[in-house]
């Protein structure tokens, strides 16, 4: 079993394609860095902000869960279908961030 992303470095590949193309660039050639936020990741960023406002209690522990989870849940969709190596990098970094936040904390 073969990836998207295989695929594309392997057409990319037989075109002479550098290591920033393979970082940057999506399978369609366009250089991609940020993109509109997906579901999980608004989730994830409104909850983190309610947290701040809301006050210590039962309610910002839930809220402090759903923002965990939902920003794990963006984190693992990059590693494993982000668009180019970069993406996929971020996402790793948000993961590996986001868990030693968590563990650091308890």
């Amino acid at each position: 079993m073969s990836s998207q992303l295989d695929s594309d470095a392997q057409q990319m590949e037989t075109k002479g394609v550098t290591l920033f193309d393979r970082t940057f660039r999506d399978s369609k050639g366009n250089i991609i860095i940020a993109q509109m936020p997906n579901l999980p990741l608004s989730v994830g960023l409104a909850t983190t902000i309610l947290q701040f406002i809301l006050p210590v209690g039962k309610l910002q522990t839930e809220a402090d869960l759903i923002a965990f989870g939902a920003l794990f849940t963006w984190a693992w969709q990059e590693v494993f279908e982000g668009v180019n190596y970069f993406r996929r990098a971020l996402g790793l970094t948000v993961l590996v961030g986001i868990v030693a936040l968590k563990l650091s904390l308890y």
